[in-house]
């Protein structure tokens, strides 16, 4: 890894889960952290709902787009979250890979975004304390 891990968030749109995942991790790695999302089939706009939800807690993702997956962000990743996008991800050897089981935001009201929310901040702050241990 190197000296400013780098981790990629992957789900099918890049709309919802995968942008609330790097609206965390950018926030709370306060840009010790480098971020990236894309997705498999991305959307036209991110979220509105999820834009909310993160607005919620403070975190700000209406600037975002969702964006192609490309096997050079995924080669340029120390670290790949996918979240729902199935086998559509290159791989890579020396990239480690993670599959993280959520809920879906598409068309769910803001009580199960929030959920779906929180569910991704939480396991944000448990990477981020494998990543930067001695700054967790």
């Amino acid at each position: 890894m190197s000296q400013r891990p780098s981790v990629m968030f992957v789900c099918v749109h890049n709309a919802g889960r995968s942008q609330m995942a790097a609206g965390f991790m950018t926030a709370l790695s306060q840009g010790q952290v480098e971020v990236r999302s894309a997705g498999s089939a991305p959307a036209d706009q991110i979220n509105p709902v999820a834009v909310e939800a993160m607005k919620e807690v403070g975190i700000d993702i209406t600037a975002n787009k969702p964006k192609i997956l490309t096997p050079d962000a995924v080669e340029a990743s120390d670290v790949v979250i996918t979240m729902g996008c199935g086998d559509v991800c290159p791989y890579f050897p020396g990239v480690r890979y993670e599959d993280w089981e959520l809920t879906d935001p598409a068309g769910q009201g803001i009580e199960t975004v929030r959920q779906v929310r929180d569910d991704i901040r939480g396991r944000i702050e448990g990477l981020l304390a494998e990543l930067l241990p001695a700054k967790a």
